[in-house]
């Protein structure tokens, strides 16, 4: 198990470009598979959820050929339509190939995904999705059996959550089904979006991108193409936190403006002013460093949400930040409730804070933190620990980073390229 060994105390300062998006890398390999024609996906992450979507692609029978930044993927033949145990667990995304499987031949077994720790995760839209497009759930133990012998039929859809991998997934599922199918309720962060812009550029029709209500004219088979992977902006906006919660001043290259104006709020809230451009971020440096009350100098809440709220991905780092700047805010996190028990371990690193119940936690700050041995428990908290790491007095130890190296590409090396000092134990 590879661990990391971090000096603290030296501000991160410099320039970085974001990897592309993680959340939509993985659902858009998964696309892949309904096509019998060969998609390349550039700006393809260098992370290790990349890297077993790909081993389950090939599992499968699909072809790849991985380039530089890019991979072309060909799944012209699919020898199989089944995965195993240790496949699925090693990532949660692997639900997602249930449709374009079924799409394909017409039957599927899959074991339950694996992923995060952070919570409940239900599957319930994803199984609801399936079956109201005509799917059959044969079986669920210890194997999801599904079948679609006759494809799938378009439907009327409401989802009792706005579940991302869910319209992800039905959404590839209604692009190859007989008829028009409406998703209400639907998803519509960033990653989403990206997915839905590679189905059109293979032949598919959707409207209402961007919204909660999806409308899909299915269309008998999809064409191949070229498609490009859009900036990470969770990654951009947990190395501005990093960067501002150590004291320095770092430029994230790559980015989308319009994935910011969200978090921009927050950032603001913290006291952190950001410098937002077409495609780069920087982190202004006359930022107040302190927290911005509510009207009467009431303790301010930073809760999370369905896009366009704040992405609970964004949490951790922003906790981390907030035990470095000035005043007192409360953290409501509403969509995971194992999210914040990474708190814990900042408490013992010397952080000012109480956390109340699964989902909230209230941060005091600045507090001088100081070094520790740490485990990553997910990947958010993996990241907001090493920023924690980043921030104490002493050298700490960081270990289990393969759970960081899951969502972000060369951790390390990028650290290092900020001034970091830190080094890979393996």
């Amino acid at each position: 198990m590879s661990k990391l060994i971090i000096e603290g105390g030296t501000a991160l300062n410099g320039s970085i470009k974001v990897s592309g998006n993680k959340n939509a890398a993985l659902p858009m390999i998964a696309a892949c598979l309904l096509t019998d024609k060969a998609i390349t996906l550039h700006n393809l992450p260098d992370i290790l959820d990349v890297k077993h979507m790909l081993e389950a692609l090939q599992s499968l029978g699909a072809s790849i050929e991985r380039h530089a930044d890019s991979v072309t993927i060909h799944a012209k033949d699919l020898s199989k339509s089944s995965l195993d145990h240790e496949t699925c667990s090693k990532i949660r995304t692997s639900i997602l190939l249930v449709a374009p499987i079924l799409y394909r031949t017409g039957k599927v077994e899959l074991h339950p995904p694996g992923g995060d720790v952070i919570g409940r995760r239900r599957l319930d839209t994803h199984f609801y999705g399936l079956e109201k497009l005509g799917a059959k759930l044969t079986d669920s133990f210890p194997a999801f059996v599904f079948e679609a012998k006759d494809g799938f039929s378009g439907s009327d859809l409401f989802f009792d959550q706005a579940s991302v991998t869910a319209t992800e997934h039905i959404l590839m599922a209604a692009v190859v089904a007989k008829g028009k199918t409406w998703i209400r309720n639907a998803a519509s962060e960033p990653h989403v979006q990206n997915l839905a812009e590679m189905l059109i550029n293979m032949g598919a029709r959707i409207k209402g991108l961007g919204t909660n209500c999806l409308e899909i004219d299915g269309v008998s088979s999809l064409d191949g193409g070229d498609i490009h992977i859009g900036g990470d902006y969770i990654e951009a906006a947990s190395f501005l936190a990093l960067g501002a919660a150590t004291g320095g001043e770092i430029t994230v290259t790559g980015t989308n403006k319009s994935d910011f104006w969200m978090a921009r709020r927050v950032f603001e809230r913290l006291g952190i002013l950001l410098n937002m451009e077409h495609s780069q971020i920087s982190i202004d440096p006359n930022s107040p460093r302190k927290i911005q009350a509510d009207f009467g100098g009431a303790i301010p809440v930073i809760d999370d949400g369905p896009w366009p709220q704040f992405p609970s991905d964004m949490m951790s780092c922003m906790i981390v930040l907030a035990s470095q700047v000035e005043g007192t805010v409360l953290f409501f996190e509403k969509m995971f409730e194992s999210r914040l028990y990474f708190v814990d371990r900042l408490i013992s690193m010397g952080a000012n804070a109480i956390v109340c119940d699964p989902h909230r936690v209230v941060i005091s700050g600045p507090a001088k933190l100081r070094a520790n041995t740490l485990s990553s428990p997910d990947i958010r908290a993996g990241m907001a620990l090493l920023g924690g790491a980043l921030c104490a007095s002493g050298t700490s130890t960081v270990k289990n980073i393969q759970m960081i190296d899951r969502g972000y590409a060369n951790i390390e090396s990028r650290l290092l390229q900020l001034g970091a000092r830190v080094q890979r134990v393996n």
